[in-house]
């Protein structure tokens, strides 16, 4: 049972190692054939979970074949009683918050139609200016023009009722 809890620390000590260092290097030399091991379809099974918890069968074991009177199947129960411990926090605490935490900063000018803004340099009746808009995790500042041909001052809040060839068309928000 020893070669087997040993197997296993070393298994997920090198998978640790390999992944750190060579992750990126792997991923794009195989271009994402082995995507089917993101484990996003199965998010209790992903790799960080699996992997952590092989490596703490392993250890737990060695270290409850050494240090305790305890031997054979009542140390592979608690030693498994332990990874899956561990795999729960580690799903739990680290992988479950990742996972909620991912932003994207990425948004489509189309999505910015019926959004409100801020203008950041005036728009004049028949030229560009500039607004503000929040978009995505983030603030971004786009070319603008009046889509009623008025001219509207920095600091008000506008609406954009169109995109145009990557130009925002917009109106006055609150009219005074």
């Amino acid at each position: 049972m020893l070669a087997l809890y040993w197997g296993c620390l070393i298994t997920g000590v090198l998978f640790a190692v390999v992944t750190v260092i060579f992750g990126d290097l792997l991923s794009n030399m195989l271009d994402g054939m082995l995507d089917f091991m993101s484990g996003e379809h199965l998010h209790a099974l992903q790799p960080m979970v699996w992997i952590s918890g092989l490596t703490v069968l392993g250890g737990a074991g060695i270290l409850l074949e050494y240090y305790s009177g305890l031997r054979g199947i009542s140390v592979l129960v608690l030693s498994v009683l332990c990874a899956v411990v561990v795999s729960v926090i580690v799903y739990f605490f680290y992988v479950k918050p990742m996972e909620n935490s991912e932003n994207s900063i990425g948004f489509s000018m189309q999505d910015l139609t019926g959004m409100i803004g801020e203008v950041n340099v005036p728009i004049p009746e028949a030229g560009f200016g500039e607004v503000i808009v929040k978009a995505g995790a983030g603030y971004t500042n786009q070319i603008a023009a009046s889509f009623d041909g008025v001219e509207i001052e920095a600091g008000e809040r506008v609406v954009i009722v169109e995109v145009k060839e990557h130009v925002l068309y917009v109106a006055r928000l609150d009219k005074t």
